[in-house]
């Protein structure tokens, strides 16, 4: 594919790695746009892009690609935009939106351009934003959904995968009511919860003062999600509606169960509650890349003395081990304290875990 051009329209995390996939594989020439022109400056000065341009008929011309790394709602409107510039013959274009029926609705607008649009979807994110955390092993081992129209030819298919094999994703296909099903079952709904849990304790704080001073541990890791761009999140409950709507219905009905159970004070059917949902979890797959990021968390014990910190980081540096992240949980005079270091993969989490023990620190893992 070299000679041919890339267009990546929205530069930040998703766009950036995706564009650092493609260069892993291909010659071809990646341009860059996005409505803060200084995003692509940046883009390009990182070297994550080869050109950055300020308009999109810029960019469209002679794009063999396009893809479209923004927000669902603005994809809808970008799409509308681009129908109106001329574009490259049999040019695919595709986006990485968390819901697809509407977009590709939307989308049927090219079928007069003869152009070509493949909805994507890749499953993948990281506890970090914005075009300086891009990372072209982002999407490795992720699941990258594409949910092509019926009418889309088998070979333009193959052609946006051979384009993103970079990115080391399992490609699967399917419709796009699949899709969104999908996703609000396992991403967009468990958002939802997680934001929920929140506005509890906020509520509950009126009437408690200083609760949210205990939540600090648990409360916050089961609520990570609740941290989440929330333009991101209205868009997509906005174009996942239906489905968000029956969701909430069955857990209404099973948050009823819940209740029954517990005024009937019926401890046989409270426990096999538990049980089957322990049991259940437990089958999951583990650690597999999926719609809601994975941690991968190493628990440390530390004593309090001043330096320690920097010593534990010094050692896994060293060894050229990336921390994603580093939480103090608690640390006392005369107590141990905690630290919850943040990795990439189990694979960097195992060795971190091997080495600081070398050096005599206690360390656990709660998975």
């Amino acid at each position: 594919m070299n000679d041919k051009r890339v267009l990546i329209i929205g530069l930040g995390l998703i766009g950036g790695s995706i564009s650092l996939a493609i260069k892993k594989k291909h010659a071809a020439t990646i341009v860059g746009y996005d409505v803060h022109h200084a995003k692509a400056k940046l883009a390009k000065s990182l070297n994550i892009i080869d050109e950055a341009v300020s308009s999109l008929e810029d960019g469209v011309e002679d794009a063999s690609l396009i893809i479209i790394a923004i927000p669902v709602i603005q994809t809808e409107e970008l799409i509308a935009q681009l129908a109106r510039i001329p574009l490259k013959d049999n040019v695919i274009i595709t986006d990485v939106g968390s819901t697809k029926a509407a977009i590709v609705e939307k989308s049927k607008i090219f079928a007069n351009k003869n152009a070509v649009f493949i909805g994507g979807h890749p499953m993948a994110g990281s506890h970090k934003t914005g075009i300086t955390a891009s990372k072209a092993h982002l999407f490795e081992n992720a699941f990258y959904i594409l949910t092509p129209h019926k009418s889309c030819q088998k070979k333009y298919v193959d052609e946006l995968k051979l384009w993103l094999e970079g990115t080391n994703a399992t490609f699967i296909e399917m419709t796009p009511p699949q899709h969104d099903k999908l996703v609000g079952v396992i991403s967009h709904f468990p958002h939802i919860v997680a934001a929920s849990l929140v506005h509890q304790l906020a509520n509950v704080e009126n009437d408690e003062t200083n609760i949210a001073r205990f939540a600090a541990g648990g409360f916050r890791d089961i609520t990570r999600i609740a941290s989440s761009s929330p333009v991101m999140w209205r868009d997509i409950l906005l174009r996942n509606k239906e489905v968000i709507l029956s969701l909430l219905d069955k857990w209404e009905d099973e948050m009823a169960k819940v209740k029954k159970m517990l005024e009937r004070e019926d401890s046989t059917d409270i426990y096999n509650y538990f049980l089957n949902a322990k049991d259940y979890r437990d089958k999951l797959p583990e650690r597999s890349q999926g719609a809601i990021p994975s941690f991968y968390d190493l628990f440390v014990d530390v004593q309090d003395y001043p330096g320690v910190i920097a010593h534990v980081t010094g050692i896994l540096g060293g060894r050229d081990i990336s921390i994603t992240n580093i939480r103090i949980i608690e640390t006392r005079e005369d107590i141990l304290g905690v630290l919850r270091l943040s990795f990439r993969s189990e694979i960097e989490r195992q060795k971190a875990k091997s080495l600081l023990e070398d050096y005599r620190y206690e360390t656990y893992i709660l998975d």
